[in-house]
């Protein structure tokens, strides 16, 4: 966990796309987190098995081991995610379902969980974003509610993430408001 003075941040990305906007909207998180917070890159969900309980007995995967021990060692995890016609990615559906796990005791058992993402539909990922908290939920993370950002891509007009202040200050809150549910929490 983070020490006495950081709040150590784990960002799962749902595309595994190196140009996604929603790997940038993480990496603008991570650049751009207000002092005493530290935000980490997740890399590797794609070499995650499919949860296979079968499987899930010692000696267990070394990358299901390495997830479950970067999200263990974690204050807080914040997922940005695309949708995938209509709903959450695979890649980061899996990567929950292993998290889950053991029931009730898994890596992401209370932990404080931000939600955010960017989509190419209207609502900018509202649906994906609904179901990433509902799993993440029942998986037995908390989730901060009050972490809101659906981004439609169109509204950045082709531009990087970096060129639009208010989509930055609303990835700075983001994490500010996930930092903060932390301390919320260990106090």
């Amino acid at each position: 966990m983070g020490d006495e003075n950081n709040t150590k941040i784990l960002v799962l990305v749902g595309s595994l796309r190196k140009g996604s906007v929603n790997r940038s909207l993480a990496q603008v998180a991570a650049d751009n987190a207000p002092a005493g917070v530290e935000v980490q890159m997740y890399a590797g969900l794609e070499l995650l098995p499919f949860y296979n309980e079968d499987i899930d007995v010692e000696p267990v995967n070394a990358e299901v081991v390495r997830l479950r021990a970067a999200v263990g060692d974690a204050d807080a995890v914040l997922i940005s995610t695309p949708e995938y016609n209509g709903t959450i990615p695979a890649v980061l559906k899996n990567a929950i379902d292993w998290l889950s796990r053991p029931y009730g005791a898994g890596a992401i058992t209370g932990k404080s969980v931000g939600v955010l993402g960017a989509a190419l539909a209207q609502f900018g990922g509202k649906w994906s974003h609904d179901d990433t908290s509902r799993a993440v939920g029942i998986a037995g993370g908390r989730v901060v509610e009050d972490i809101e950002l659906h981004l439609p891509i169109g509204r950045l007009e082709g531009r990087p993430v970096t060129d639009v202040p208010e989509v930055v200050e609303q990835l700075r809150q983001a994490v500010t408001v996930l930092a903060a549910a932390t301390t919320e929490v260990a106090a």
